[in-house]
């Protein structure tokens, strides 16, 4: 199995995590793609890095967008 191509770094009671998680979900499931979430909260590292830009969601391992996600943006990357 390949490596998703999306992942989505997030942090607990987040409610801007959980609206980019939905769109996320959605577009990958549209177009057959994968996604993994990372919990920031687990490595002081992505803690450090990216602490108030939260949610932050990375196409084939490039910063996409953060805070909020545009599902025609994320569709487009993703080749759909």
């Amino acid at each position: 199995m390949t490596a998703p191509r999306v992942t989505l770094y997030t942090r607990p009671g987040c409610h801007l995590c959980d609206d980019a998680r939905e769109v996320i979900a959605r577009v990958c499931a549209d177009v057959g793609e994968s996604f993994e979430e990372v919990d920031i909260t687990t490595d002081g590292d992505l803690e450090d890095r990216f602490s108030e830009d939260i949610p932050v969601t990375f196409v084939d391992g490039r910063q996409h967008d953060f805070w909020r996600v545009d599902e025609t943006r994320l569709r487009a990357a993703l080749g759909a």
